[in-house]
């Protein structure tokens, strides 16, 4: 698995351990979902500003999230093998992961870490669109971050 990171902002500094805890939880959601590790995905940290203009300009909401997702992975219909593919892009505001760390009272890099796995299932098809989708995903998550021990502290 390769990981693209492209640090965009200036406000947060991310530690070498949160980027292991990163490729932990990506390794780890492949695997849960049966995928081999010969992925790329593509992390991008900024602002909110930034993603405030992302999320008007790719899903036409006027304000900033936390996270955004945008998945590139094509099931190829002949079964070719063209090596390592990209599973897609993650966005995160680290500036709003920050704010919602306070607000749930847990620690930055449990935010962030929730926010990479989330980003992840959504790579890989899953969504939030109906109740029943948003309890399996929810359920995915949970399990993933609790097997690697990053718990709400």
């Amino acid at each position: 698995m390769e990981l693209i990171i492209d640090d965009r902002q200036d406000k947060l500094e991310i530690s070498e351990e949160l980027i292991e805890k990163i490729k932990d939880i990506i390794l780890e959601c492949l695997d849960y979902e049966d995928y081999d590790d010969n992925y790329e995905v593509s992390l991008s940290f900024v602002d909110n500003k930034e993603i405030h203009e992302l999320n008007k300009e790719y899903r036409g909401i006027d304000r900033a999230t936390d996270v955004l997702s945008f998945p590139l992975l094509v099931e190829d219909e002949f079964g070719v093998d063209f090596g390592e593919e990209s599973l897609g892009d993650i966005v995160i505001s680290l500036e709003r992961a920050f704010e919602q760390s306070r607000e749930y009272n847990h620690s930055f890099e449990r935010e962030v870490c929730f926010l990479v796995c989330h980003s992840m299932f959504h790579l890989l098809g899953y969504d939030h669109d109906t109740e029943e989708n948003t309890k399996e995903m929810r359920q995915k998550e949970e399990y993933i971050l609790n097997k690697l021990g990053i718990t709400r502290e």
